[in-house]
């Protein structure tokens, strides 16, 4: 029996719910998320905790930080903290709702929701531009290597990190350009998800070729797709073994390192950013 959460590895569902909470009363915080765990398998529900109730419960994680804000020319990356981050996965939308509010009344003493994004899988797992996403994800053992801890010391094996953002779309720009601009922007073809060699250097298959990096920075994503009244976009999730590939990522896409900014930009931007920690399975239970 694996001891991480299944569901990060998993196929995207059909759907889903990102719930994030704040802490409200910290003396019974952990007796309140011990509850909530018991009845979470890691599987149709993943569940990840923030730094701030780390804290609160005492519980030291090897690697556990803050989301950094960053900016970059014109663009701004928010840090916005939560405590608590459930991601509820299924087939069917009403069973969501239904979970959403087990699993609220479950908290109620210690913990309220802040916000929540309803996620969808589009076709097979395609942003809502209709190009592929996550076609770099590492697969097999090497998903595993990349997702999750192993003998690493105050770190439970199993372990996993995730960063979450969420990012909104502006298609009507996007969808201005055309056609070869819009391979450029993200490096690949859409007829047949091809890289193109000769793509800009702003390309995203270029700002983020995890093999290129030193040492490599793979994640497993586990992106999807949310639409809402006020826009449309990515919920973007990047899990790993610690926070370092996904933070040396965004630093690429900013132009840290060669002033070189990712041309994803030009038509998305991020609102939100936070960082948890996915705890293992214990006897089939997520355990603390």
């Amino acid at each position: 029996m694996s001891n991480f959460q299944i569901g990060i590895l998993d196929d995207v569902p059909a759907h889903s719910r990102y719930i994030f909470y704040s802490l409200i009363d910290h003396d019974q915080a952990r007796s309140v998320l011990e509850q909530a765990l018991a009845i979470i398998d890691g599987s149709d529900t993943v569940v990840g905790i923030g730094e701030s109730t780390l804290n609160a419960i005492n519980l030291s994680i090897h690697g556990m930080r803050s989301f950094p804000a960053l900016t970059g020319p014109g663009i701004d990356i928010p840090s916005t903290p939560y405590a608590l981050m459930l991601w509820l996965r299924g087939d069917e939308r009403g069973e969501l709702i239904h979970r959403t509010h087990e699993f609220n009344k479950t908290l109620a003493a210690a913990f309220v929701a802040d916000d929540m994004i309803e996620g969808f899988r589009y076709r097979d797992g395609d942003d809502l531009t209709g190009y592929e996403d996550g076609t770099e994800n590492p697969q097999g053992d090497e998903a595993v290597n990349a997702a999750f801890s192993r003998g690493v010391d105050q770190l439970p094996d199993g372990s996993s990190f995730v960063a979450i953002q969420q990012w909104v779309h502006d298609l009507d720009a996007f969808q201005s350009n055309s056609p070869q601009e819009q391979d450029h922007i993200f490096g690949r073809r859409i007829s047949d998800n091809e890289e193109i060699e000769d793509a800009p250097e702003s390309a995203h298959v270029k700002r983020t070729a995890q093999e290129d990096f030193d040492p490599e920075a793979f994640v497993v994503r586990r992106s999807m797709p949310w639409s809402a009244t006020d826009g449309e976009g990515l919920v973007f999730a990047a899990f790993g073994k610690s926070f370092d590939a996904y933070e040396a990522l965004l630093n690429r896409m900013l132009g840290k390192d060669d002033g070189i900014v990712d041309a994803l930009f030009s038509f998305t931007r991020p609102i939100t950013g936070s960082y948890f920690w996915c705890p293992p399975v214990i006897d089939g239970k997520v355990s603390i």
